[in-house]
Order: C-alpha cells, then structure tokens, then sequence
C-alpha cells in the first residue's frame, strides 16, 4: 500500500461492506443451524468472521476508520462476554498497530517537510515503523545530538481521509451502536469529526505536548516526552520505552495492573488541574508502565499523543465535582438543580429528584469507596442496566442532555474507566478525585447513610499505592 486509499467513493464502499458482510454472514449461519450445526458455534464461527472483517477494514483504510475502531476499543469492556471475546482481539489491536506505510514514502515526506538534507538531522533512522497509528505513523531514530527520538509521520491525504470516513461511519452508526450497549454513536463520530482540524496539526500537537513535559518534569508518577522538533506534518519526540499498556491488559501481574490503574486515574485528574489541558485520547496505545528493579510505588506511567487535547484552563469544571459530592451525601434535590443549571437537563423535563440520584449512585460507585476494582463485569452491568428498555435507569438516561462543553470529558472518563476495567485495577479513584477535582472537598461522603442504608458497599481489593506528586505554581 503505497499511500491512504484516498478516493471517497473507494473508501466508502470499503465501510459500506461492513454492514453487508455482517448481514451475508448472518444468513449463511441461519442456513448452518437449520442444516443441524450447533447455534453456539455457528454464532461463535460469525462473530470472529465479523471481528477478522472489521479489523481489517478499519486497519487498512487508517483515518477516521481506524480512530474510530481506537475509540471503540476501550469500551469493549463494557460488552457482554460472549460478544466481547471475538470482537476483543480485533478491536485491541487497533490500539497499536495497523499497515504501514512504505520506507519510500515515508523519505518523500521527511524530504519535503524537513528538507532534501534531513538524513543529516539523525545519526540514524529506523525504516521499519515502531507503531502506526490512524493519520501517522511512528519511526525510531536517534537525533543528530545523540538522543534516542520518535519521528511521528503523517500519512498522505491524512484530513480527507478522515473527514471521508466519519461521514461515512456516521450513516451506519444504527448498526454498530449494539456493539456498545448503552453507548450512542452517532453523537461520539460527530464529536471525532470536530476534532479533526486539530488532530491534522502537529504545530499544536507539539505544544501540548510540551506543555505537559514541562508540567510533570521529574514528576515520580507521570512521564512526558519532550518535544525536540516539528516541522508541518512531522513531530519529533523524545523515545519512550516501556511496557505497553495493551500488554498489560494481556497478561500484566494484578501489581502491574493495581499501579498502572492508580496512574491512569491519577492522570485523568491531575492533568487538567496542573496544565489546563485533558489529553483526550486515552487508549491503551497511547500509556507505557514503566517499571523499574524497585517497588511498584516508584513505577511511572507514561504518557504520549497529545493530538487531541480539551482546553479547561480551570481545570475540569467544578459542577462536576459539586455534582458528585452532593449525589454521594444524598442531596437529590441539589443534584438535579445542578445538572438544570449547567444544561444535564433541559427546562421542559420534569425529573424526580431521587429517581436521578438512584441512576447515578450505580455508575459513581468508584467515587464513593477507598479503593474501587474496577471489572469487565461491573462496567457490564452498567451498560445493561441503562441499555435495558425494561430498565427505569433506561427511560431517565433517555431524557438526559449532555451538553457540548461537557462531550469531550464525558468521553474520556468513560474511556479511561474503560481501560480501568479492562486492566481489572484496584485504584484509589476517590483519593484522586479529592485532590485534584474542583468541588469533591467534602471528607465523609462515602459514608454517609440515605434512608437508613449506605449509598455503596466498600470494594473488594487492596488499594493501590503511590506517592502525591508535587505541584507547581
């Protein structure tokens, strides 16, 4: 493959096949199971089929495709397990890997964006890509200076492509939004596609990623790459090495799972309080561990592409923390007025103030006790109980609103408790959340009693360990 598939009508009908391969195969195993095969392993047979057809189409066509399966990926956690495992496999390697694109072409850019001289620039240049991802891929090398960097490449044709595959992904949200229950994807394509012009510059790329290098340089929890040059569409970083947190996730031990979660929760806390920025694409390709012969308290977690980022000068916004002190001490009357004034809920619906605090109390459990363990089953059960039309928790979601300024942080703590769950962490969540959360200030919260019961039982696991950092003026 020598460039991104670039003609609209040839992408588009790649997407559109999804859906008609799924509905082919559907047919032939209604003909299987009427022959006398078993429901469960034609029904096994069709969904690694759909998983194989799926990877291999979003993969292949990169851009928006691929960003989309990225974001898919960290909610496939949330999939009932006999769904989830064909579609697991597919879907996780999403997050690192993909086609790449030829050492020809990749030499054609760097000469174009660097200058016909840019080999003087490397002691040496690895051809062989160290990731790909959905608009660019990563090259190891080592700097004119001696240090070891990655060499970030965006694909040609990178912005069409996107664009092209969002519209078009967005025709056939109605059959993928099943795959998530509970998830609305309509909503998550329009969001990716927003956020496109700014994924496409790496000028900007870079200086939040600077911003975020300065911030926690010499931090003992999080690692950022320095930015050492850009130039158009190629980045250069500082390299990072590391244990993948899609490995972790694999076959880490249930240490490197408890402190690789404790960072992730830490990060998705103190980020916006100490830079002003929310890195907001937290798939586990983007997160290294890493580990060293000490403790796992002196373990850092490490942190790359700041593509997308939400710029919250103040941090996150304190209704949110408001919001969830308020829901934790049994103020249901408090709660559902916030979430009229910041827009959760619109002027004309008329909710009952408990009936909000019994849908949110569930879904806030990891806000609520000292250390939260964090399962595939419990973000199932989640998704069933507001998926499940049978479900009060179902009619109330559906007359929520979430408005534009929160869609971005919405995602991205959904994202990250994804991968909480998928790494089966045992995290201090709460302990973060006081620290770094604007509003959550309140100490006793998790204990207090709503009609003669307490609002959530403690959680099963040991609490992970770490030291606060430090923070800076």
């Amino acid at each position: 493959m020598s460039d991104l598939p670039r003609k609209a009508v040839t992408r588009t009908a790649r997407l559109a096949a999804l859906p008609l391969g799924i509905a082919g195969r559907a047919t032939l195993g209604l003909g299987k199971r009427i022959g006398g095969r078993s429901a469960e392993v034609v029904t096994a047979e069709l969904q690694q089929a759909t998983a194989d057809q799926l990877f291999k189409v979003l993969g292949e066509l990169k851009g928006g495709a691929m960003k989309f399966g990225q974001v898919l990926s960290v909610f496939e956690a949330a999939l009932p397990e006999e769904v989830a495992g064909p579609y697991r496999a597919a879907l996780t390697k999403l997050q690192d890997a993909a086609p790449p694109m030829p050492a020809a072409k990749v030499h054609s850019a760097l000469a174009e964006r660097l200058g016909e001289d840019w080999r003087s620039r490397f002691k040496s240049f690895d051809d062989k890509p160290a990731a790909a991802a959905s608009i660019g891929q990563v090259h190891r090398a080592v700097w004119h200076d001696g240090r070891e960097v990655a060499v970030k490449v965006q694909y040609p044709g990178a912005g069409e492509a996107l664009l092209a595959d969002l519209t078009q992904l967005s025709r056939v949200a109605w059959l993928l939004g099943p795959l998530i229950p509970g998830l609305d994807i309509k909503p998550l394509i329009t969001e990716l596609r927003e956020r496109v012009s700014e994924e496409l510059d790496y000028e900007l790329e870079a200086k939040a990623q600077q911003r975020h290098a300065e911030e926690f340089a010499g931090d003992p929890d999080i690692q950022v790459p320095g930015v050492v040059a850009q130039a158009d569409q190629v980045l250069v970083t500082e390299w990072m090495g590391g244990t993948p947190l899609a490995e972790v996730i694999a076959g880490g031990t249930q240490e490197e799972r408890d402190r690789a979660g404790h960072l992730l929760a830490r990060f998705l806390f103190a980020g916006p309080s100490r830079t002003g920025l929310l890195h907001a694409d937290p798939h586990p390709g983007n997160f290294r561990l890493l580990k060293d012969d000490g403790p796992a308290e002196g373990w850092r977690l490490g942190v790359l592409d700041f593509g997308t980022v939400d710029r919250l000068p103040g941090g996150l916004p304190s209704p949110i923390g408001d919001s969830l002190r308020m829901a934790l001490a049994g103020d249901a009357a408090g709660v559902l007025e916030m979430l009229r004034e910041e827009g959760f809920v619109k002027p004309s619906i008329a909710l009952d103030p408990d009936a909000v605090l019994d849908y949110l109390l569930p879904i806030i459990e990891p806000a609520a006790v000292e250390t939260f363990h964090f399962t595939r089953s419990w973000m199932r059960s989640q998704a069933a109980r507001i998926a499940d039309p049978r479900s009060p928790a179902y009619n109330l979601g559906k007359q929520l609103n979430l408005p534009p300024a929160y869609l971005l942080i919405h995602r991205v703590t959904l994202s990250t408790i994804g991968v909480l769950c998928q790494l089966g962490a045992n995290a201090p969540f709460r302990a973060e959340m006081l620290e770094w959360l604007p509003g959550f200030t309140t100490e006793g919260a998790a204990g207090r009693v709503l009609d003669g019961e307490p609002l959530v039982k403690a959680a099963v696991g040991k609490p992970a360990t770490g030291r606060r950092p430090v923070r800076k003026s």
